[in-house]
């Protein structure tokens, strides 16, 4: 099997294909190794680390209750979990683990997309992302990107548009 062929790939392909987003679907590209950082991916497609959505799972806690969250944020900076709790109203953002990630997205950590779960995940887009005319997301395998802009992703995901990164990042 080729990564292209790979089950989460095709997913993601199929789901920007339903999304009316044929020059993302069309624009996978597989790359010769692994990016599963922010600046690994950036160093294989030669651009700025910030203009890659970098795909953060998180366990967000409301009381008992424990869901996903995807946040895709510019590889330019951290995300600052507690304004992330504060936009989604949780009482707690975690981290998630490996098994989290795989089970809610249906994919790896390095290579999860901003689509083709198995069920929508709430998701927020950073605003950073705004600032570049193309970004690129995982598809959702360690080796595959594609580009995108910063409307598609919030349209994509049906996300909410936030500032996430941390306060040590706004100075």
């Amino acid at each position: 099997m080729t990564t292209t062929d790979h089950p989460a790939v095709v997913k993601v392909a199929a789901a920007l294909l339903e999304a009316g987003l044929t020059g993302c679907a069309q624009g996978i590209r597989i790359l010769d190794d692994e990016v599963r950082t922010a600046a690994a991916a950036a160093q294989a497609l030669g651009i700025e680390v910030g203009a890659i959505a970098n795909s953060l799972v998180f366990r967000a806690t409301y009381g008992d209750r424990t869901e996903p969250l995807l946040v895709l944020t510019s590889g330019a900076h951290r995300a600052d979990t507690t304004r992330i709790a504060a936009v989604v109203g949780a009482d707690r953002i975690g981290k998630a683990d490996s098994a989290f990630v795989k089970e809610n997205t249906g994919q790896a950590i390095g290579g999860v997309a901003p689509a083709g779960h198995p069920r929508p995940i709430r998701t927020l887009v950073d605003n950073h992302l705004a600032t570049y005319t193309a970004v690129w997301a995982a598809a959702g395998h360690p080796k595959s990107v594609y580009p995108t802009t910063f409307d598609q992703l919030v349209a994509l995901t049906g996300g909410t548009a936030a500032d996430v990164r941390s306060v040590e990042d706004d100075s």
